[in-house]
C-alpha cells in the first residue's frame, strides 16, 4: 500500500532539501525515510534505490537551475548576459549547495540526453553569440566558461578563498570582466 501523501516528486523535492542540509553525498533512501518517519521499504514503491534518488535529485536540480538561468538571461547580451549567467550559477550554489552538487552528477548518456543539461549547453552557446566566435573556438569557450565558473564556485564553497583579505566578490567580478575581454578580443591563432 502506498503511504498517503508520498509521491516520487515529493520524495525528490525532499531529497533535494536534504542534500542542501547534509550534503548530496549523504543523501540515501534511508535518510529520506527517517525524514518522513516511515520505513525504508515504504519508499521503494516510488524509488528504486539511493542511486535512483540521487539521479532524480540531479535532474530536478538541472531543471531548476536551467529555469533560473533562462530567466536571468532574458533580454541580455554580451557581458551583461555573461555576468547574469555566472551570477545565477554562483547564487544557486550558495543557496542550494546540495542541489548544485547534484547537478554535477555524471548521468548515463540516455538520461543526460533527456535532462535539462542540454538547455545549459544551449544557453552557454547563446551567450557566446554575443561574441565573434566560430568553431572550434565556440566549443572551447563553452568548456572554458564551465571550467572557470564551476571551478571557482567549488573552491569558494570549499573555503579556498577564506584566508586572504581580498573579497571573493572582487575576484569574481575581475574574472567575469577578464572573460568578457578575452571573448571580445579573441582572434584566430
Amino acid at each position: 500500500m502506498v503511504r498517503a501523501g508520498l509521491s516520487t516528486e515529493r520524495l525528490t523535492r525532499a531529497g533535494a532539501e536534504l542534500a542542501d542540509e547534509v550534503g548530496f553525498d549523504r543523501v540515501t533512501v534511508s535518510a529520506l525515510a527517517r525524514r518522513f518517519d516511515v520505513k525504508v521499504a515504504s519508499l521503494y514503491s516510488h524509488l528504486k534505490n539511493s542511486q535512483d534518488l540521487k539521479t532524480r535529485i540531479a535532474l530536478f536540480a538541472l531543471e531548476e537551475l536551467a529555469d533560473r538561468v533562462a530567466a536571468a538571461l532574458a533580454g541580455r547580451a554580451g557581458k551583461d548576459a555573461l555576468a547574469a549567467f555566472a551570477d545565477t550559477y554562483r547564487d544557486y550554489a550558495r543557496e542550494h549547495p546540495g542541489r548544485y552538487a547534484a547537478a554535477q552528477l555524471r548521468l548515463d548518456a540516455e538520461t543526460a540526453a533527456a535532462s535539462a543539461g542540454g538547455r545549459h549547453a544551449q544557453m552557454t552557446r547563446a551567450i557566446l553569440r554575443g561574441y565573434d566566435l566560430t568553431e572550434p573556438d565556440r566549443t572551447h569557450a563553452v568548456r572554458m566558461l564551465g571550467s572557470v565558473f564551476h571551478g571557482y564556485i567549488g573552491l569558494e564553497m570549499g573555503g579556498g578563498f577564506s584566508h586572504t583579505a581580498v573579497d571573493p566578490q572582487e575576484s569574481w567580478s575581475w574574472i567575469v570582466d577578464s572573460l568578457d575581454s578575452l571573448l571580445r578580443n579573441r582572434t584566430a591563432p
